[in-house]
């Protein structure tokens, strides 16, 4: 079997029923299939009870799972009990023991595995090189941060040299800033390893940022696969794109679909799309246009060369709201309908001699390749 190309981990029409109190079944898990090469950082995004973890736990054998295979490297994981899986899962709590030392708890687990005192020594000590700590090798944890926690506990995990690394919301436990200054840390330290990981987690900064590829999870579903800035720039669902990042969801109807072009009448603009669907005129659709897609100003914009005539993808409002961020603004314009679009522009003067304030009647504009069309 070619494990490259069909995946390293596996996961084939896997599905998962828990029983019900009222003596019926709920489906936690429903058909999901999933190939993930070796050395890929692999996301499960989505929010609480999509079914992420008991994926996780399914992987890692906590639960078996109702229907459908799981094979690592060509084997299969069925029957095999968690110690029996070449695969280490690092809890959100770390679960560290108080009484031990750094050192001892990265050994732990090798230990129990009987090796040899020079081998243990030898892999420990790698450990804390890699996750650079060496210098704090016999502090108890609660004599680190929780950064430094959070990179024991990884140590651990990947002491033993598993074939499959499972992350349960890895840096939940941290706090905004020390979650972003960990985050790409936590990438080097995997990939210098070169272990495959599944991470799942419901903050969907923390896997753009971490992952390779994000498998969008919801109701026990994958809704869609691709690259973090697939997912963004593409979503394949409403839920999809709402669901990541800032979005303006407009609903409206199909009126124009050429090959090279499309139109979408909504109810406070007609969107010009530098490109067709698959669809056909009068089918209702919606548009998702991100936030920082769309330029604002006091005056309105004059056409540049290739983009559409005006009034297409145009639109006047009054400034209901306006949050200021730092590197950029976000304006809510309300439209003629009474519908707020979100606007986000960037912040590249200090002091702006036309800046916009709460009340003030804006123009919003945005080109043809900005917005996707969704059809479900």
């Amino acid at each position: 079997m070619n494990t490259e190309a069909a995946g390293y981990l596996r996961i084939e029409r896997v599905v998962k029923d828990f029983g019900s109190k009222d003596g019926g079944v709920f489906r936690a898990v429903d058909n999901v299939s999933l190939d993930i090469q070796q050395g890929e950082i692999f996301a499960l995004l989505g929010s609480s009870g999509c079914g992420k973890t008991t994926l996780l736990r399914m992987l890692a054998g906590f639960d078996s799972p109702s229907s459908g295979r799981i094979t690592l490297g060509g084997q299969d994981l069925a029957g095999l009990a968690p110690y029996e899986r070449p695969i280490n899962m690092m809890f959100q709590s770390y679960a560290l023991f108080p009484h031990l030392s750094v050192w001892e708890n990265i050994a732990f687990g090798l230990k129990r595995e009987g090796l040899p005192k020079e081998q243990v020594a030898s892999r420990v000590e790698a450990m804390l090189k890699l996750v650079q700590l060496a210098k704090f090798a016999q502090r108890k944890p609660h004599q680190l941060s929780g950064g430094q926690q959070q990179r024991v506990a990884l140590a651990r995990s990947l002491a033993k040299q598993p074939k499959l690394l499972l992350l349960d919301e890895p840096l939940g436990a941290l706090d905004k800033k020390l979650r972003e200054e960990t985050q790409i840390e936590l990438v080097n330290i995997i990939e210098g390893v070169g272990v495959t990981c599944v991470m799942v987690t419901h903050d969907q900064e923390e896997a753009m940022t971490m992952a390779s590829r994000i498998g969008i999870m919801s109701e026990g579903s994958i809704l869609q696969v691709g690259t973090p800035r697939e997912i963004y720039e593409t979503p394949a669902t409403r839920f999809v794109a709402d669901f990541i990042g800032n979005v303006n969801l407009m609903d409206g109807n199909l009126v124009v679909d050429q090959a090279d072009h499309c139109e979408v009448a909504c109810a406070d603009v007609r969107h010009y799309v530098g490109h067709g669907i698959t669809g056909h005129e009068g089918m209702p659709v919606s548009v998702a246009l991100r936030p920082e897609k769309i330029r604002i100003s006091r005056r309105p914009p004059v056409p540049e060369v290739g983009e559409p005539p005006a009034p297409l993808n145009q639109v006047k409002g009054t400034v209901k709201d306006m949050v200021y961020f730092g590197a950029s603004t976000v304006y809510h314009l309300q439209l003629a309908s009474g519908a707020l679009l979100k606007v986000s522009q960037s912040n590249t003067e200090r002091h702006p001699d036309d800046a916009l304030s709460w009340g003030d009647e804006a123009f919003a504009w945005w080109s043809p390749l900005a917005h996707v069309v969704l059809t479900r």
